[in-house]
């Protein structure tokens, strides 16, 4: 194949600017191959080097007492005791998920598994982040229908359950969906691996499947708006295969549990190529691969397509010389393929051999270390208005408005598509809150919660980061868990804009400082700019994944009240509306501020909440809808009813943070702590009968629960609604 002529044109193609291009040139001292110029490509986009957020994403806190891993490894590396760890991390697959939902969806549950099996943990949960236009836009339907089929068909055919995650809608992500993926894994303390090369003339081993086409360019496709040329990014597109992930899964484990392996990287955005080159970058070493010896399924692969596939299912690996017999009968009983294409050498060198020819020689450590870092203009969001009158609304219909809602309705239509017991560990499933599985083998369970509110984030950056921490800290300590450490995948427009840039700046600055006041650093996450379609953004979405410890089930709080307990508030209600759920759904406004974050009122209310445990049945956090919406949704659970006696609508619907609402058959034992500790603690109500009633105003529970189980469905999906379990 006769490589095409370097051109202006076919730089900007490949997303590099020219400035860019020219420190290629300065590097190199020659115009660079077509392979060349496609590695840098991919090795400098913003989806591989971070280069808009790497100055800010070193202000976050990423060291604690638990913290093995932090940051830049494939995922995070958490203490949980007993010389077990808990591997997790969080992902973006934005773009794929836009324009092939089916695809992009399942390949992004794929590529998070393998971040956390090739650390040698054995994947044992998964979680979800989905933004999704409005339901009445064209596209959303088939959208919400194909991610959903993918995230389930690839997750339970691989045999992971999937336990949690949240699904949205707004008008900003009509051009740009969102899918974010998280997954968690068990290792043991003394077995975790890592991805730095080490010895010099060890074999660069090829595992997994063989490569084709699919994905070229996916890296770079996912670092740049988009367009009306949408359909022509289908390619980039990668397709996954289930049950080969699964048969690569037990063959990793069981090579790692052989000693072979020194050093091993899943193959993800840009394929060989960043594989190669970070193996080789951490461990300061050279790369020489010889393509021809590549397992492939398409004839006639040129040097470029072959480094820059992103194919799935596939890991590179630095063996131990002296195991390579050994490893290749494991990979040969699990039907994969195994071929030595490389080695490491001592020299900065990442040296690409094709068909006897060298198609790339590039210093490795520049194609990494020092790939452009951008300090860019960004300009602080404007302090919002001040929240004008909320009109008056019955308190039933503003529950209705709620509930009624694709956001606020039930999600059992999606997530009765995943398999949330595979395994048999799950001890809480999708849709009551965190959820919750044993760790195989032992007495601890793990909590799992994934929370953003974007349009707290869009009205102040600074305050939706610290209430995004801060409701993923409440989630868990609701459940009676402790909480360890956090995973973020940061979702942000076009970051040349200094609004966009703004926001990310923002947004970075609150996460840090909840991370630091609540003790939940952040270790592993991922950074997804560019969501915009014709120069239309996406809300800014910082999606946290939180992970939280109990010692056993004992320390679990239920999520179920019984008819007679007492309905408790603990927290401060000042009834907060800007920004709120009630006014987006009953009066389509998106104004005033969002509600504050007190970090030490956080702090006091877990605690609090924690300590007093025993004579609590039933526990959640108090977030969008506030006590309306909370006291609503743990009646249903329960089957039922509720009598909160308040009506005031500040009061019923207001986003006050730091508070939690609890079940109790002893409610003066928690008054009296309350009062002896400081603590807000008020009594608001009693479950009980089959109405909800607020006040003075009531409606059957089972009139709402209809509405409740059949909105999502009938909003979204292409069949008649049909009912289900909460």
């Amino acid at each position: 194949m006769i490589e095409p002529k370097i051109t202006d044109d076919l730089v900007e193609a490949h997303g590099l600017k020219p400035d860019e291009y020219r420190r290629i040139l300065d590097i190199l001292g020659r115009t660079p191959t077509f392979t060349e110029l496609g590695i840098f490509s991919a090795m400098w986009n913003e989806h591989c080097s971070y280069k808009s957020s790497k100055k800010w994403l070193r202000t976050l806190p990423t060291q604690g007492a638990r913290v093995i891993c932090g940051p830049g490894e494939n995922a995070g590396v958490v203490d949980i005791g007993d010389g077990q760890v808990v591997v997790f991390k969080m992902e973006s697959h934005n773009h794929p998920s836009y324009i092939e939902p089916h695809q992009g969806a399942a390949t992004g549950v794929g590529g998070i598994l393998r971040d956390v099996f090739t650390m040698g943990a054995r994947p044992i949960a998964a979680m979800n982040s989905l933004s999704f236009g409005r339901p009445e836009h064209p596209r959303t339907r088939s959208l919400v229908s194909g991610v959903v089929a993918g995230i389930g068909g690839y997750g339970n055919a691989f045999g992971v359950p999937t336990i949690g995650g949240e699904v949205r809608f707004h008008r900003a992500y009509d051009g740009n969906c969102l899918v974010n993926a998280f997954a968690a894994g068990i290792a043991n303390a003394d077995a975790v691996f890592y991805s730095a090369a080490s010895g010099v003339r060890m074999p660069v081993v090829y595992l997994g499947a063989k490569t084709g086409r699919d994905g070229v360019g996916g890296a770079t496709m996912a670092s740049a708006e988009f367009d009306d040329s949408i359909e022509e990014k289908r390619p980039t597109v990668q397709v996954g295969d289930p049950f080969t992930e699964k048969r690569l899964l037990e063959a990793c484990l069981e090579l790692m549990a052989s000693g072979a392996v020194i050093s091993i990287q899943d193959m993800g955005a840009a394929g060989l190529t960043c594989s190669a080159v970070e193996m080789g970058d951490k461990g300061r070493l050279g790369i020489r691969l010889n393509l021809d010896r590549v397992p492939v399924r398409e004839s006639q692969m040129t040097a470029y397509e072959m480094m820059l596939s992103e194919s799935q299912e596939r890991m590179l690996m630095v063996l131990r010389p002296e195991k390579e017999g050994a490893a290749r009968a494991i990979f040969a009983k699990w039907d994969l393929d195994f071929a030595v294409v490389g080695e490491t050498i001592a020299e900065d060198r990442f040296v690409i051999v094709h068909g006897g020819e060298v198609k790339a020689d590039l210093p490795l450590a520049a194609l990494s270390g020092t790939a452009p870092e951008y300090d860019r203009p960004h300009r602080p969001t404007p302090a919002p208005q001040p929240l004008d009158d909320v009109p008056a609304i019955d308190p039933i219909e503003g529950l209705k408005a709620l509930i009624g809602s694709p956001n606020y309705a039930s999600k059992h239509w999606v997530w009765e598509q995943y398999d949330h017991m595979v395994l048999a560990d799950t001890v809480r499933a999708p849709g009551m809150g965190p959820g919750v599985v044993r760790v195989h083998g032992t007495s601890k369970l793990l909590a799992f919660t994934s929370d953003v509110t974007p349009r707290y984030v869009a009205a102040d950056p600074v305050e939706g980061g610290r209430q995004a921490v801060a409701e993923a800290w409440r989630n868990l300590m609701a459940v009676g868990a402790t909480p360890l450490a956090a995973t973020d995948n940061l979702n942000f427009g076009n970051p040349e804009k200094p609004q966009v840039m703004g926001q990310l700046v923002g947004a970075i600055r609150g996460v840090g400082e909840a991370c630091r006041a609540l003790d939940m650093p952040i270790v592993s996450g991922n950074v997804s700019l560019y969501n915009e379609t014709d120069g239309s953004a996406i809300l800014p979405t910082p999606t946290i994944g939180a992970v939280g410890l109990l010692a056993s089930a004992d320390e679990l709080i239920g999520a179920v009240p019984q008819a007679g307990d007492a309905v408790l508030v603990i927290g401060a209600t000042a009834g907060h509306l800007g920004q709120s759920a009630l006014l987006a759904e009953a009066f389509g406004r998106e104004d005033g501020p969002p509600p504050p974050v007190d970090l030490d009122a956080e702090l006091r209310a877990g605690h609090f909440l924690h300590g007093q445990r025993a004579s609590i049945r039933a526990a959640t956090d108090l977030s969008d809808g506030g006590l309306a919406l909370a006291a609503f949704e743990m009646a249903q659970a329960g089957g039922i009813g509720v009598e909160i006696e308040v009506e005031d609508i500040p009061t019923l619907f207001g986003e006050d943070q730091g508070r939690y609402l609890v079940a109790t058959a002893d409610p003066e034992a928690l008054l009296a702590a309350g009062r002896a500790e400081g603590v807000a603690v008020a009594l608001v109500g009693r479950f009980g009968r089959s109405v909800v009633r607020f006040g003075s105003v009531e409606a059957p529970l089972e009139a709402l629960s209809r509405l409740y189980l059949t909105a999502f469905e009938a909003a979204v999906a292409d069949l008649a609604p049909r009912s289900g379990a909460a």
